[in-house]
């Protein structure tokens, strides 16, 4: 099933980053463009979701130098322009597996493509991931550890759940019963001419 191979690379991705624990480790996609089109897309976002993740806690320092937290909001804003444009790659590769397929007359489009969905599910395993560590911190208390293992209980449901929803959405698609419809996301802040401020420094 499809979100057995996405939940397993999302697993991949995250054990291979906290190697070496660092947002400024060099990022090697193992799986070819042109071969593994879509193992190299899952690997790719969620590569961008662990970096932003770790990006989001450095931030969140009180004693953040000014200059460092301004660079690394700009990285942060970077990542997720990357972020949004690899879920609208992997949208396009479902378009295109697709594209032959005819919806059947009754067929009804679903509330999020299934691309938005696999976001969701590769910061799902960030969470279980880091869940899993709190849980089992032996530096914290025991009320500590108990709390966190109930909300790791709580997203591996979750992700059972998501996963089955994906693959669902995917076999409807399949078969006619669900069709695609993607829109771009169109966000307007990084836009000279869209963001009053940045048409007002021109």
């Amino acid at each position: 099933m499809f979100s057995d191979k996405a939940n397993s690379i999302f697993q991949e991705v995250i054990e291979k980053y906290h190697e070496k624990d660092s947002v400024d480790q060099e990022f090697n996609n193992p799986y070819d463009a042109e071969k593994d089109p879509l193992e190299h897309l899952l690997y790719r976002k969620c590569w961008i979701d662990t970096v932003q993740w770790h990006y989001e806690d450095i931030i969140r320092d009180q004693n953040i130098d000014p200059v460092k937290a301004l660079k690394l909001k700009r990285q942060i804003d970077a990542s997720n322009e990357d972020r949004t444009d690899t879920v609208e790659f992997i949208d396009s590769y479902f378009l295109e597996k697709y594209k032959d397929v005819k919806p059947n007359t009754d067929a009804i489009i679903n509330s999020e493509s299934p691309a938005w969905a696999i976001d969701r599910l590769s910061i799902l395993a960030l969470k279980i991931y880091h869940m899993d560590e709190e849980a089992n911190r032996t530096d914290a208390s025991q009320e500590h550890q108990m709390k966190c293992k109930a909300k790791l209980d709580v997203l591996l449901e979750q992700r059972v759940d998501l996963s089955t929803a994906i693959n669902q959405l995917l076999d409807a698609i399949s078969k006619g019963e669900k069709y695609m419809k993607v829109y771009k996301q169109m966000k307007m802040y990084n836009d000279d001419e869209l963001n009053p401020v940045l048409r007002g420094n021109k």
